[in-house]
This record gives structure tokens, C-alpha cells and sequence, in this order.
């Protein structure tokens, strides 16, 4: 690293601070690793060098000859400065690679988990790439295709700004894991973001007597868009009877929730999760 400061800090110097008849003829743009030659006029043997975002190039060379820049020494994109120094002192032009074709496709996709019902929450955002990893910052359509668990898939296209492309969109209806793909040319980047059904929605139960009191249960708790909830949610009964009032929590298990009562007498019955509400029974 010192080796590479000290090169850079000779050349860039050297050329700032000598004025020489200019020889070298760098082109304005060059493709990334796109190999080219530099004509140059003049005579005699000099010591050529190639400054660039992420290498330092040295060679001899002999001036009125084309100099030949490999492709490997221009693959990073940005600002290069081409010197040539003698005894008579030191010239330079300057001259900009730009990235290649678009050939590769970074993705990230927020959140990993989603409720079915949250509008606009998926975010998908993709970076593109040539093959030597520059920035492609010219716009390019990148095709965000999304398959659901359930129905049909279906592709956003969207035209990247600066290399960035970015989209939101919201949940398919049903709940379970939905594949959304960035494309690019023949570059695929899957992701996989997991659909949860959202608050249990029309919530219903029914009621039998037993030796101990009353067994309540709920059909199959499900959200509006008919998803079942997960197991573990919560769903509370309230019974209200000659002793006041009492209320139980229990968990869904296997896409229903159940609970025994001690009630004897008369009593209204009724259950709620979250604030979610659901019908009655009066025994």
C-alpha cells in the first residue's frame, strides 16, 4: 500500500507540475474491461503509467507508438489518468471507463414475514451489476416476478435510476410462503417472503354442558380472507353468570381454540380475539 501511495503521488505531481507538449491522444470513454490502445507522438523511450480507481499501471513505452491497455487493467469503473514522464519531464490525459452490460443483479427483500392484509409492506429493492461488479448507472428494466403460493404469478418491471430499482406492492391474498424473483437479462436473484393470515375475523362458538360445567369451542378461526390464524393465538371466552363475571384465554390449537367453564346456572357466553368480537350463546 505505501509503494502504491508513493507511485500515485510521484505521477499525479509530476504531471501537475510539468508543463510538456501533451503526446498522449487517451480516449474520452472506455467500456469496462474493454482492452484499447492509446496513440501517442513524438520519439523516444518513456515510462508510462496508468492511474486508476483501484491499480497503478507501469511500463516503458516508446512515444509516436500506440500503447496497449490490456482489458484487465480498466475493469474497475471510474476516472483513469494516463502519464508519460522522461528526461524532458512528464505529459498526461485523462479519460473515464464507464460500466459494462448489465450481467449480474443484487436483491433485498423486507420484511421476511408479512400479515396478509398489510397494504404496500413489501419492499424489493434490486442493485445492478456488470460482470466486474461496477455500478450499471444508466437506466435498465429489472422484472420483479412474483410467485404465490396460491394463483397465478405475475412480473413488475421497473426501471432502475442510478443502478437502483425499486418497487413495493402488497400481500397476495392467501397466506403462505410467495417467491418474488429480480431479473435482469439471463441473472435471476429468488427471494422468499412468508405470508401469515392476519386477525381472526367472524369469529364463532358453540357450547355442550358437561359433568364439570360447560366445554365452549370455536369453529375454525380464520381471518377475513379466510386464512386459518396460527396456532398460539390467542382467543379469549367470557362467561357471565350468578357469580359475575370470569374469562378465560386459550390458545388455538390445530385451527380451533376450546375451554372448560364451571358454569352450572344460566349464563352468556360470549369470545373475542384481540378486538375481534364474535357471537354469544346464553344457556
Amino acid at each position: 500500500m505505501g509503494n502504491w501511495k508513493t507511485i500515485c503521488l510521484a505521477v499525479l505531481c509530476a504531471a501537475i507540475s510539468t508543463a510538456y507538449a501533451a503526446d498522449l491522444q487517451a480516449p474520452a470513454q472506455v467500456t469496462a474491461g474493454t482492452a484499447f490502445t492509446i496513440p501517442t507522438s513524438g520519439s523516444g523511450d518513456r515510462t508510462f503509467y496508468l492511474v486508476g480507481p483501484s491499480s497503478v499501471v507501469k511500463k516503458s513505452v516508446k512515444l509516436g507508438s500506440e500503447i496497449e491497455i490490456a482489458a484487465d487493467q480498466v475493469h474497475a469503473a471510474g476516472r483513469y489518468v494516463a502519464v508519460s514522464c522522461g528526461s524532458e519531464g512528464c505529459s498526461s490525459a485523462s479519460f473515464y471507463v464507464v460500466s459494462g452490460s448489465p450481467a449480474k443483479v443484487s436483491f433485498l427483500l423486507h420484511p421476511s414475514r408479512v400479515p396478509v392484509t398489510a397494504h404496500d409492506a413489501i419492499n424489493a429493492t434490486a442493485f445492478v451489476f456488470d460482470k466486474f461488479h461496477n455500478p450499471v448507472l444508466r437506466p435498465v428494466e429489472v422484472d420483479f416476478r412474483v410467485v404465490p403460493k396460491a394463483g397465478p404469478a405475475f412480473t413488475k418491471s421497473v426501471k432502475a435510476v442510478q443502478g437502483v430499482a425499486w418497487m413495493k406492492m402488497s400481500p397476495t391474498p392467501k397466506e403462505g410462503p410467495v417467491k418474488i424473483i429480480a431479473t435482469i437479462g439471463s441473472n435471476e436473484e429468488p427471494r422468499i417472503i412468508r405470508q401469515v393470515a392476519s386477525d381472526a375475523c367472524n369469529l364463532h362458538i358453540k357450547a355442550r354442558r358437561t359433568a364439570k360445567g360447560v366445554e365452549v369451542e370455536t369453529d375454525p378461526v380464520k381471518d377475513c380472507r379466510s386464512n386459518s390464524v396460527p396456532d398460539g393465538t390467542v382467543v379469549s371466552f367470557t362467561a357471565v353468570d350468578s357469580n359475575g363475571k370470569s374469562t378465560v384465554d386459550a390458545p388455538v390449537k390445530k385451527g380451533v381454540a376450546r375451554t372448560e367453564l364451571p358454569i352450572t346456572g344460566k349464563a352468556i357466553i360470549s369470545v373475542a380475539s384481540g378486538v375481534v368480537t364474535g357471537n354469544e350463546i346464553r344457556l
